[in-house]
């Protein structure tokens, strides 16, 4: 019989030691980073009502939302996204703040999703939300501190692929396909299931131009020349207006010297339903799937009563470290910098000396002994402490544990308590 108490469910994880002190040091980096783009923090509950994930414009299958009762019937549910909830503080208490709103959250999300390589049901996501913005300069902005950040956090060879799903949206239009059809497709186009999008084209009796745009966008990826091609596909308004707002993000991009980061996928099209312009992911060769990804999605306060325009990206910084680690740029935890014993008859000689020595930045650990150990200094050689100060009534010494011989450096304490 399975003793579930030693194990945890699938799709989360325990941070051991290492790897925590790597999270916490990259959301430190990416809060600076939010913070000097003027951007502020919030926080959300973990948990909200069912109502705010569903019934608009843009909800989340409650297949993949964890649910549960409250006392009096109301559904409750884990935070399965981030947006949503910022969208609704943005549209009730926040609705008189000057705009554009510059917000930013490091929190988790909780989704159910089938396990498989890199899926994960609680996911450490760090993102920001530019809110009362239309147009591409907002949408320059998002994507030019994703690229900030990765830079910021060491990653090597990552690329940012930026599509449109209103070039998808026109095309459909086009067809004259209803929503049903077009999720259909879109679902197909996403899972890169081209044989299976070729076996539904052939049901539909529109016209054969549209068919083999369609089949073929998942081709349409390249450089800024591709969106020249991709231009000359369609005479559909909708698709060459959102061709036009891909060249004028980009050419801000290129503008920050940021332009080499880029590069444009048409066949892109996110399964979350809020998205309504510009979309974006990072990608790194580390990982086949995306370690950032965000995009425009005017409309989804509306869902709260604020019709605002909105754009934002999220990290997952699971993701982050996982790459970082494929590429060796991990950090150890520092050592303890001072083992400190102290004699019952002068301990608070010893805890002031440990404080001082705290206040100047060093790592300090007070030894108590243990039933595996007794000995300070045997204790210090198997952590690698390489200072232990030892605190009696007749002063401080302090030695330093060599590899060869332990050295005694002369550090008695004057009378008053203080070391020469």
């Amino acid at each position: 019989m399975k003793n579930w108490k030693i194990h945890i469910p699938p799709g989360v994880q325990d941070y051991l030691p290492d790897e925590c002190y790597n999270k916490r040091k990259i959301e430190e980096k990416i809060r600076r980073i939010f913070y000097l783009n003027g951007y502020d923090e919030i926080e959300t509950p973990i948990f909200e009502y069912f109502d705010v994930f569903t019934g608009g414009k843009s909800s989340i299958e409650q297949e993949q939302m964890y649910k549960f009762f409250e006392i009096g019937g109301r559904i409750l549910v884990l935070r399965p996204d981030n947006t949503m909830p910022i969208a609704r503080i943005a549209a009730t208490k926040m609705k008189n703040a000057s705009l554009p709103l510059r917000l930013s959250y490091i929190s988790s999300i909780y989704r159910y999703e089938e396990m498989q390589y890199g899926k994960q049901r609680e996911v450490a996501q760090a993102g920001m939300e530019l809110l009362g913005v239309e147009g591409p300069e907002g949408d320059a902005e998002v994507i030019s501190t994703a690229v900030q950040i990765l830079l910021e956090l060491g990653l090597k060879e990552f690329q940012i692929d930026i599509g449109q799903v209103d070039f998808f949206k026109g095309l459909i239009e086009e067809a004259g396909l209803d929503e049903e059809q077009s999720e259909e497709i879109r679902s197909l186009i996403d899972h890169k299931n081209m044989l299976g999008l070729e076996v539904l084209l052939r049901k539909f009796s529109f016209s054969s131009k549209v068919k083999e745009i369609l089949l073929n966008l998942p081709k349409l990826y390249g450089n800024a020349d591709m969106l020249k091609k991709a231009r000359n596909l369609s005479l559909s308004p909708r698709c060459r207006n959102a061709i036009d707002n891909l060249e004028e993000v980009y050419g801000i991009i290129q503008d920050y010297g940021l332009g080499n980061y880029i590069t444009f996928d048409l066949g892109m099209v996110q399964s979350l339903k809020y998205y309504t312009g510009m979309i974006f992911r990072g990608m790194t060769r580390e990982l086949g799937y995306p370690i950032c990804a965000g995009g425009r999605y005017d409309g989804l306060a509306s869902d709260f009563g604020y019709d605002l325009p909105a754009t934002g990206f999220a990290l997952g910084i699971k993701r982050i470290l996982m790459v970082l680690e494929r590429q060796r740029a991990l950090e150890k935890i520092p050592g303890i910098d001072y083992l400190v014993v102290v004699d019952q008859n002068v301990r608070s000689i010893g805890y002031s000396r440990m404080q001082a020595l705290r206040k100047a930045g060093n790592r300090v650990e007070y030894f108590i002994p243990s039933k595996e150990c007794q000995d300070p200094l045997a204790y210090a050689r198997k952590k690698g402490i390489r200072r232990v100060l030892i605190v009696q009534a007749r002063g401080t010494t302090e030695v330093v544990i060599d590899s060869l011989l332990d050295r005694v450096m002369d550090a008695k304490m004057n009378e008053g308590g203080e070391t020469q």
